[in-house]
């Protein structure tokens, strides 16, 4: 799986317009971290690590694709790797800030967290499966029910903002897409 899906992420960017400015989520909350060490999750061709390495902050930058890690190495304040999430493992308590957009694995959610330090901060935008989407994933598994984001991480996290709208994308589709802001409970205070 982890190579099918390798080629076609290495496809895409390859073939696609990437856009190079960071979504409205990451260039309005990345400020909310108290330190500079920041992951950014399946970080694609890097438009959140750049803005963010250009802000100050020390970036991790995972992405499956090799096109897109080649694209980001050598940068300033950016280590890019080239990771497979189905084996990969997050480092524990090492993040100020994890920025993930347009990715979900929910079995990586557990692992978001406890990578987080105590007060450190989620950025999390994605698709929502809803009827009347354009264009989306294909697959249903790869879009989130209503409510679900929020359910993942409530109890280990403060939900500081949620947002959930349409959006259209290169093409003019409209899809709907929830945002979401967390902020890690110091460990006592974890539900």
């Amino acid at each position: 799986m982890a190579e099918a899906d390798k080629t076609r992420w290495n496809e895409k960017y390859l073939h696609n317009p990437i856009p190079e400015l960071p979504i409205r989520l990451v260039s309005t909350y990345a400020k909310l971290a108290s330190g500079n060490r920041v992951l950014d999750l399946a970080c694609g061709m890097g438009r959140h690590s750049k803005f963010l390495a250009s802000q100050g902050f020390k970036v991790d930058a995972l992405d499956i694709s090799s096109v897109a890690i080649a694209s980001l190495q050598g940068l300033d304040h950016i280590h890019a790797q080239e990771v497979d999430f189905d084996t990969y493992t997050l480092a524990k308590e090492a993040y100020d800030l994890i920025v993930c957009t347009y990715f979900l694995e929910r079995r990586l959610f557990p692992q978001m967290i406890a990578a987080l330090k105590p007060n450190g901060i989620i950025l999390y935008e994605t698709f929502l499966n809803h009827k009347e989407n354009q264009r989306a994933p294909s697959n249903p598994a790869f879009m989130l029910a209503e409510g679900e984001l929020e359910a993942s991480f409530k109890d280990a996290c403060e939900i500081v903002h949620v947002d959930t709208f349409w959006d259209d994308d290169y093409k003019g589709n409209k899809m709907q897409k929830i945002s979401m802001v967390a902020k890690k409970r110091p460990q006592k205070e974890a539900r």
